[in-house]
């Protein structure tokens, strides 16, 4: 069995310049990098801005498996099994971070036959867009400790620095530190710390602008720090919001690349749904849905994250009206989520997937609070029996959702042809897309909506902490934001302990942070860290190049 780098390094790749035209792009409306890849323009955008928009399908999942459960294989099938069904699709996806592809998680482009390509520059550095973030968060950084050390004219209080370095890797020995040491000529001493790249406002800020003017705008706004008496302080009054948009002015432009199949993708952004908002750019998404008549789309982790942050904030922000989304589950995530090890996902339990399907329950009616028509994808792993994909699709159907078993890891698009047929059929259903909560409710009010109707949960608690910085974003005008909730990904509640469809439990808020740029609230609960670390065996141990240059270990 050939792994997912070999097939991908064995498959035929269009020129880009050939997936462009098929699409209808024009030349001058392409910035090629290399042969495989490109930007595309503000030109594109320009001209395609009153063409109407296709159909708006979004991805999500139920709640994983510490492995990950397909979410991405499936959409890139999708988009696959759209073109053999003789529709006009578009994949609109995330870049993938170099934290889980070195981590425990592995590369995000797919998997089996439903790929994106080429595989192994979008898990690397792919077009520099992650190395252009971290570059403007650290130079907004740079500058803040600079102007403290040469003078401090604002009066910031070092104590107070809420903006923190960023790295595109999970390092946990980063996250607190001491910076400043060494003597007078080395800075002004204070704790600092790191988060990843993917959690970075800036990240949020890039995948929410509309154009450079927006950026630039929402770069300034950034909350950096505070005064000894008490005053914010913005990127813009340390003068960095016009090099960090210099630093980005190349990034902001979409990604054009292609499926094994030569089925277009868009990459473009990419915050992690557990510590960020999940969603790749309003610009790759807009552009999308005015190239093909269906954008298939992703948000990350289970509903209760990528999906929940996709309508509450990029969706509330975009103005985008969502016609359907696929909900994939898999028996070996059903059975985990009923007690199932992850070692021992690969046995008939049909015990534990009684259990643990409670959770794809929980799933399907939270999507439907939104008022979009769900597709559940059963994405099919070669250990399940014919006995648990039969529970599952029964359940489904006492559920009365609709469902399509999807193989587009072991058959590509042809695999998929079901799950196609099926979306197409639901998008021309009635949707009456509404986000679940409005802006006009309090920050507290507004996450305990999200936990009581997205998580389930019987009451939250906010530490004083939390009490005090939301006190503090009231007070700077951020009430009428959107709540970005960080939460683990294995648990409707912010326990991962706690699988399946948990009931009675407290959420517990221990921080907010106001992303003044990205227009929304950070929220952190539980244990949850915005610099992960690496596993006892990292992936990146299985990762080499031969002297031919030739990649080795992704998947």
């Amino acid at each position: 069995m050939l792994t997912d780098i070999e097939i991908a390094q064995r498959a035929t790749l269009k020129p880009i310049a050939q997936v462009a035209r098929e699409l209808g792009i024009r030349e001058e409306e392409l910035e090629p990098y290399g042969r495989y890849k490109a930007k595309l323009n503000d030109s594109l955008l320009e001209r395609l801005k009153d063409k109407p928009d296709g159909k708006l399908v979004l991805v999500t999942a139920i709640n994983p498996t510490p492995a990950g459960e397909g979410k991405t294989t499936t959409t890139a099938g999708l988009g696959q099994a759209m073109a053999k069904i003789g529709k006009k699709a578009i994949i609109a996806l995330r870049e993938p971070s170099l934290g889980p592809v070195f981590g425990v998680k592995g590369g995000a482009a797919g998997g089996g036959y439903a790929q994106v390509l080429p595989m192994e520059d979008i898990n690397l550095h792919f077009t520099g867009d992650m190395h252009a973030i971290t570059s403007a968060n650290n130079l907004l950084c740079a500058m803040l400790d600079n102007h403290i050390h040469q003078g401090n004219l604002l009066g910031i209080d070092p104590r107070r620095v809420v903006i923190k370095r960023c790295l595109d890797m999970n390092d946990r020995e980063l996250r607190n530190i001491v910076a400043g040491l060494g003597g007078k000529i080395n800075g002004v001493p204070r704790e600092d710390g790191f988060i990843i790249t993917v959690a970075s406002e800036v990240m949020a800020i890039l995948c929410l602008a509309d154009d450079m003017a927006d950026l630039k705008e929402r770069l300034g706004n950034i909350l950096v720090a505070y005064t000894y008496d008490n005053k914010p302080v913005y990127a813009r009054d340390l003068k960095a919001h016009g090099a960090m948009a210099a630093l980005l002015k190349d990034a902001i432009q979409p990604n054009l690349v292609q499926t094994l199949e030569g089925t277009p993708a868009i990459m473009h952004g990419g915050p992690f749904a557990n510590i960020a908002h999940g969603c790749n750019s309003v610009r790759a998404t807009r552009l999308a849905l005015k190239l093909a008549d269906y954008c298939i789309t992703e948000a990350g982790f289970g509903s209760d994250l990528g999906a929940e942050k996709f309508f509450d904030i990029k969706c509330r922000r975009a103005g985008f009206k969502p016609s359907a989304v696929v909900l994939v589950a898999t028996v070996r995530a059903l059975k985990y989520n009923g007690g199932v090890p992850k070692a021992e996902l690969a046995g008939e339990n049909l015990e534990a997937l009684q259990k643990g399907i409670v959770n794809l329950g929980a799933h399907i009616e939270n999507m439907r609070k939104y008022g979009v028509p769900v597709v559940v994808a059963i994405n099919r792993f070669l250990t399940d029996t014919d006995a648990e994909l039969r529970f599952v699709e029964e359940y489904c159907t006492e559920q009365g959702a609709d469902f399509a078993l999807a193989e587009v890891f072991a058959k590509g698009g042809e695999g998929g042809m079901e799950l196609a047929r099926k979306v197409c059929e639901v998008v021309e259903k009635p949707s009456c897309f509404a986000p679940i909560y409005p802006l006009e409710l309090s920050l507290k009010e507004k996450i305990i909506k999200v936990a009581a109707e997205i998580y389930g949960a019987a009451d939250v608690t906010f530490t004083i902490s939390a009490e005090k910085n939301i006190r503090e974003i009231e007070a700077l005008g951020g009430a009428g934001l959107p709540v970005c909730i960080a939460k683990t990904q294995y648990s409707l509640s912010d326990n991962p302990a706690l699988l399946g469809r948990p009931k009675g439990f407290t959420i517990t808020v221990r921080e907010a942070r106001l992303s003044n740029g990205a227009g929304f609230v950070v929220v952190l609960t539980g244990d949850i860290m915005t610099m992960p670390g690496l596993p006892k065996v990292p992936a990146a141990e299985k990762i080499d190049v031969t002297s031919e240059g030739k990649i080795e270990g992704l998947f």
